[in-house]
């Protein structure tokens, strides 16, 4: 496997091996950057002098035989929607172009702290506003795997450098399936934490619908990168104080029941999504797992009816508050964006979507006293186009399968590749666990990495 396409688990075994050094790493994914950047378009910034000054000082811990930090040496993007202080805080915005944060989001902090070499971040959707990454800002960011098409969003930038080998780990946020998205349409691994597991900045670390998570190239990436980003955080109320950790560990699925659900009460999932759909249950079979087909009463016009109110409350406000009631400032808005503004703008009052809400979980809670996890794609298409305008909020929501785990954001859920779709660009399933279960997902998706061997297969990763 070329170096740029390594896991974060094997690296760090060579660097412990003393066969690869984080700065021979860091030049194999800096050099595919500037291979790859022209084609996708996924990077907003590069820290390289920075980050070679981090991937010296790792390569002289391991040198030294002492203790290592647990990213110590691997090289990692940031999605550019986490603010880091002193830096540019832009959100694919040319409202903020320019812009200077002045916090840091907690896990920055932890990711710096833990060794990781930051070389650089990642382009989103305007406020992370859509299920595609385009912008007046920074231009079309492409797929990896066919430039016709988006790597998704919002973290899409993220999941376009996992995908095309310009880092090692990255990371994401989920709102509406902001993570599984591009983890999705790019053949890579993502973990929608539930809320407040991982702690968050105002206003959004209070919205039960968000979080921040970590994206890889594997399960055990994920799993390494989860572990070191949890966790309470004096500056969030709502952050859990629980430590849950969770591995990439195989082991048998024996006497695991999963139920499986196609279509989510009304999706119109396209054949080839449920072909490898059925690909995983076949998987999950063979690792030892009971498998069995279900029904959910959801479907997208029941998301969408039960989420607006939430988005009308809280984004849809957001957003408003950024226009300021100025048609000229809003005019420089993204389409995309206005059109999410105007919808949530008339979604109907936040207590009858919380009433909903908590009828949207109840068939769900009830299914999950019989199995210990569900399993159903990622999202109903195989594809959007790179430049999607995404102005019809219902319709493209309508193809997103991620909504309804964020109307029961309590759910942690794993996103993990299921096959090839005929245009070329991957598909996926979401491993959704009960509660504040994170383990039991991650367990799933380690056998699952195993026994289909798709991702784990250096063969597997586009050759731009």
């Amino acid at each position: 496997m070329e170096l740029h396409h390594l896991t974060a688990t094997e690296a760090a075994a060579r660097f412990r091996r003393r066969e690869l050094s984080p700065v021979e790493l860091l030049d194999a994914v800096i050099a595919r950057t500037a291979a790859t950047e022209p084609a996708i378009n996924a990077v907003t910034e590069q820290w390289l002098d920075e980050a070679r000054t981090a991937a010296l000082d790792s390569e002289q811990r391991f040198a030294d035989g002492g203790a290592t930090r647990p990213l110590e040496g691997i090289p990692l993007m940031l999605k550019e929607e986490q603010p880091i202080a002193g830096r540019t805080a832009e959100e694919g915005s040319l409202l903020e172009r320019g812009h200077v944060a002045t916090e840091t989001h907690p896990i920055v902090d932890r990711i710096l702290a833990a060794g990781a070499v930051v070389h650089g971040r990642t382009t989103t959707p305007e406020y992370c506003c859509a299920p595609v990454t385009h912008t007046a800002l920074w231009g079309v960011t492409r797929n990896p795997w066919n430039t016709a098409y988006s790597p998704g969003g919002s973290s899409g930038g993220s999941g376009a450098v996992l995908a095309a080998g310009s880092t090692i780990l990255a990371t994401g946020s989920d709102i509406g399936g902001s993570i599984r998205i591009p983890s999705s349409f790019c053949g890579v691994v993502g973990f929608k934490p539930p809320f407040a597991r991982v702690p968050g900045l105002a206003p959004f670390n209070s919205d039960t619908y968000c979080a921040d998570g970590p994206m890889g190239r594997s399960v055990a990436d994920v799993a390494l990168l989860q572990n070191v980003i949890s966790g309470p955080w004096a500056g969030d109320a709502a952050s859990l104080r629980e430590v849950v950790t969770v591995s990439g560990e195989v082991s048998s699925l024996a006497g695991m029941r999963i139920a499986v659900c196609l279509d989510l009460g009304g999706y119109a999932v396209d054949p080839s999504v449920v072909a490898n759909t059925l690909g995983v249950v076949t998987a999950l079979r063979a690792a030892g797992a009971v498998v069995e087909q279900v029904e959910l009463p959801w479907g997208p016009q029941r998301t969408l009816e039960t989420s607006w109110p939430h988005f009308g409350a809280v984004m849809g406000p957001f957003i408003e508050s950024i226009a300021d009631g100025d048609p000229e400032r809003s005019a420089q808005l993204m389409p995309y964006t206005r059109a999410f503004a105007a919808a949530a703008a008339n979604s109907g009052d936040f207590v009858t979507g919380l009433e909903a809400e908590s009828a949207f979980y109840r068939p769900f809670g009830e299914l999950m006293q019989d199995y210990d996890v569900l399993v159903c794609p990622t999202i109903a298409t195989t594809g959007l186009a790179a430049d999607e305008p995404c102005t019809d909020s219902d319709a493209v929501f309508a193809q997103l399968m991620t909504l309804p785990f964020n109307v029961i954001g309590r759910v942690p859920v794993l996103a993990v590749p299921s096959g090839i779709a005929p245009n070329g660009v991957p598909t996926g399933v979401q491993i959704v666990g009960r509660t504040f279960d994170d383990a039991t997902v991650f367990r799933v998706g380690a056998a699952l990495e195993q026994e289909l061997g798709l991702w784990t297969d250096p063969a597997w990763w586009p050759a731009l």
